[in-house]
């Protein structure tokens, strides 16, 4: 079955708790077909808890306890179930150490049992790509002898490769420095144009370049509330007067002030 390029995903009454904290009661979030949604929020409210869920990666244990919250469902608009149209980055890079860097980034489709002719073309398009993240000298490296914003290049590469339509970014360029985070970004933007990502990240100045939408999550249980619609395109110039305006009006709603 093909898979539309750009499905919207509807995530209804998403309710879930953890050694009886409640985390989530009845969250409710839509993501745009071919859009990026992003979410910042402080640290241990619930964003990457979210993200988890979204990807079927939680205990059903935790979820939808109680009558009222019968009607969870997490679904997209092509009837795909979304756990199967997804490409998640997670904040650790998940690199298998006793695999090279090359077979780390084909590692699904060698899980997948591809056949030769298409996993000779994915390891050209891979070895493109680790050139486009100035890693083409590394290869045959293996995790530990990587730096880890090496590592996390390469993860980055591994969620490009796979061509989901669906991406869950978890905080994707928090361990690179500055150049190479403004780098990937655009390389991000310009990879994953017309796919539908959620974004988590603590960088105000990274959801503005790279949302459409940005949301603020915050609370006791967590909830989410719409901060701003961009409609300009991606990846945006952080230098812009447009783009400072908002950013100090977005870390000021970050503050509480």
């Amino acid at each position: 079955m093909k898979l539309l390029e750009s499905p919207s995903v509807y995530i209804r009454n998403i309710s879930i708790s953890y050694q009886n904290k409640i985390i989530f009661h009845n969250m409710n979030l839509t993501l745009n077909g071919g859009q990026t949604t992003c979410i910042l929020g402080a640290s241990g409210v619930g964003k990457s808890t979210l993200l988890r869920i979204i990807a079927n990666l939680v205990s059903a244990n935790h979820l939808s306890q109680g009558k009222d919250h019968t009607n969870a469902s997490i679904s997209s608009d092509n009837l795909i179930p979304v756990c199967e149209q997804i490409s998640y980055i997670a904040q650790t890079d998940l690199l298998l150490p006793w695999l090279n860097v090359i077979d780390n980034v084909l590692l699904g489709f060698r899980l997948r049992k591809t056949n030769r002719k298409t996993l000779s073309a994915q390891q050209s398009l891979a070895k493109n790509l680790l050139k486009e993240v100035g890693l083409e000298q590394a290869i045959h490296m293996h995790p530990h002898q990587l730096s880890g914003g090496m590592k996390q290049r390469i993860a980055l590469v591994r969620t490009f490769i796979e061509g989901k339509p669906i991406v869950l970014m978890d905080e994707p360029f928090s361990s690179l420095d500055t150049i190479n985070r403004f780098h990937l970004q655009d390389l991000t933007a310009n990879l994953l144009h017309k796919k539908t990502i959620l974004l988590v990240t603590h960088d105000p100045l990274e959801a503005l370049r790279l949302a459409d939408h940005i949301y603020i999550m915050s609370g006791n249980p967590a909830m989410l509330s719409s901060f701003l619609t961009l409609n300009s395109q991606t990846p945006r110039d952080p230098s812009s007067e447009e783009m400072i305006t908002l950013y100090s009006s977005l870390l000021q709603r970050l503050l509480g002030r």
